[in-house]
């Protein structure tokens, strides 16, 4: 994985927290659910139709999935009454059943053997889970622990570089490393996309969850434009 897809999936969730967050208010918790549900099916189906990766397709996916996850999370707080210490540890024991069920059935969580449709199954399960579960430890330390978006999210900044130190200091093998660094980099993005647009009366900036979804989708794609860029000059050279 490179620097340019950890930008990218970090972006893409700060933008599913702060587009759930627009689409509930301006369009009402369960349109913005079902509309969710049914892009993401569909953006779904078609990366599973793919025989290779197209990037466009795949973060379109993620970028869904964030915001379908968010709103899994949120919708089992405020309208269920779930406290989000019990949904972050419900997430986290589904996330590790899911995980111990695809290692009995493949052998390995390792991405770059994620090939065929029940590999990708498995796979989208988790990322499904990962956002949720980000989603509900995010809340849980900004609002439940009142310790804000902001220090949430730096606290978020300093623990993925765990997983990189682990990762170089041979602690943790790779697959390990990257599933939980990419767990780590929901309540990072959300922390920081919240802290921008939420009022500040809760600590944010006021900058309006429209406004930051809408620059978090602008930076999306200039950073895919400019990695794509860069893989082309590194291929040439």
């Amino acid at each position: 994985m490179t620097a340019w897809f950890w930008l990218v999936k970090i972006l893409t969730t700060g933008m599913g927290e702060t587009l759930s967050d627009f689409l509930a208010h301006t369009v009402g918790p369960v349109p913005a659910v079902a509309a969710a549900g049914l892009l993401l099916a569909g953006a779904l189906a078609l990366q599973l139709r793919l025989r290779r990766c197209a990037a466009g397709v795949y973060w379109a996916v993620v970028v869904l999935v964030s915001v379908f996850g968010t709103m899994v999370a949120d919708v089992a707080h405020v309208a269920l009454g779930v406290p989000y210490a019990v949904s972050a540890g419900a997430l986290a024991v589904a996330l590790a059943g899911l995980f111990l069920l695809w290692h009995r059935v493949e052998g390995s969580l390792a991405i770059d053997r994620v090939t065929g449709l029940r590999r990708e199954a498995f796979y989208w399960s988790a990322v499904l889970l990962t956002f949720a579960l980000g989603t509900a430890v995010g809340d849980l330390t900004a609002a439940t622990l009142d310790v804000g978006y902001l220090l949430s999210g730096l606290g978020f900044t300093a623990l993925i570089a765990v997983p990189a130190v682990a990762a170089r200091a041979r602690w943790v093998g790779p697959v390990a490393g990257f599933w939980w660094a990419y767990v780590l980099t929901r309540p990072l993005g959300a922390s920081f996309a919240d802290w921008m647009g939420v009022s500040r009366a809760r600590g944010g900036l006021d900058l309006g969850t429209g406004p930051v979804s809408l620059a978090l989708a602008v930076l999306i794609t200039a950073v895919l434009a400019l990695s794509a860029v860069t893989a082309r000059s590194n291929r040439r050279a």
